[in-house]
């Protein structure tokens, strides 16, 4: 049997993914894997022996044509996520089975999917539905994959994420105390209820607790002089590969993030997290992609970033830490 797996958007995405892969090569243990990713996504399967082999799907290459060369190729074609580029990779497989998902109110991807795949399957996330109804309850997007490959006959689950570190990778962790606080800048720290001198006073408290490691997301950097010399940052730490920043994460007592992929690099770390999720869609997002597996906090930003409400912003955040550190 030979399958074809296709997940081309974000890291995060794809770390909450590798427990539908697992499930997978576990379900058919004879059967050969392949996995397309996006350049930008490779780096979370380059070590992993769920799949066979990995191939890239160029960004110049439209996603029909790169199926088109996979034609005939495999007898399961699965697209781990509800978009365009994957579900029309994988039509074009003409695979017998073509599995794929989309949400609940994108009602021209429902129509269209027969075009792509004999299997759909409707997600409940909708952002607007989670606003209006509070009590509306939506599947973590891990389980949400995993109910996915069900569909294609992966019923003998795997629930836990995976990402492979190595000692080589926890060398540069080493200089660290194991009872660090993490703390991932991310560009959301500094918009949309959330400020630059608002996140600088925040590090200084969470420094109370314990000491603070600062690692930066490259977008991040313009930014890195004025947090680098922060009081209370002990160590900061830009500009390394992705397995040796999940290292880091590895090494600390508590991460703290904004939603990003950050969130679950963490979680596949195994280590407590601390979340700050947008105020817009925080019903939606905070289920949807919540730290899996691990203890967490989750706090929702401000609406606007006036001082009161960054003040019990902080707040949120240094108590969600502490809580964490003694629980």
């Amino acid at each position: 049997m030979k399958i074809l797996l296709s997940r081309t958007d974000r890291i995060g995405d794809l770390i909450l993914s590798t427990p539908a892969i697992a499930t997978v090569r576990k379900s058919f243990p004879g059967a050969h894997v392949t996995m397309v990713t996006s350049p930008y996504n490779q780096i979370v399967m380059q070590r992993n022996t769920d799949v066979d082999e990995c191939v890239v799907l160029p960004r110049e290459v439209r996603p029909r044509a790169f199926g088109d060369g996979l034609r005939g190729k495999f007898d399961l074609a699965i697209a781990l996520a509800p978009r365009a580029v994957d579900l029309q990779l994988v039509g074009a497989t003409k695979a017998a089975d073509r599995v794929g998902y989309t949400y609940e109110r994108r009602w021209l991807a429902r129509v269209t999917s027969p075009l792509y795949v004999n299997h759909l399957m409707v997600s409940e996330a909708d952002p607007d539905l989670s606003d209006r109804f509070p009590e509306r309850i939506v599947r973590h997007e891990v389980v949400q994959l995993l109910d996915l490959v069900g569909l294609a006959g992966a019923h003998d689950r795997v629930e836990t994420l995976r990402l492979d570190v190595t000692d080589a990778d926890r060398r540069v962790a080493r200089i660290l105390p194991e009872d660090t606080i993490v703390f991932h800048l991310g560009m959301r720290w500094f918009q949309n209820g959330s400020t630059l001198e608002s996140t600088l006073a925040l590090i200084q408290r969470l420094a109370q607790l314990r000491p603070v490691t600062i690692t930066c997301a490259q977008e991040c950097e313009p930014m890195a002089p004025s947090l680098e010399r922060a009081s209370g940052v002990s160590w900061f730490m830009k500009s390394i590969p992705f397995h040796q920043w999940a290292a880091v994460f590895e090494r600390a007592a508590v991460v703290v993030t904004v939603d990003t992929g950050a969130t679950h690099v963490a979680s596949a770390m195994r280590r407590p997290t601390v979340v700050a999720f947008e105020h817009r869609y925080f019903r939606l997002n905070s289920q949807e992609w919540a730290p899996y597996g691990v203890p967490h906090v989750l706090v929702r930003k401000p609406e606007s970033p006036d001082e009161a409400s960054l003040a019990r912003f902080r707040d949120d955040i240094y108590n969600g830490v502490a809580a964490l550190l003694h629980r």
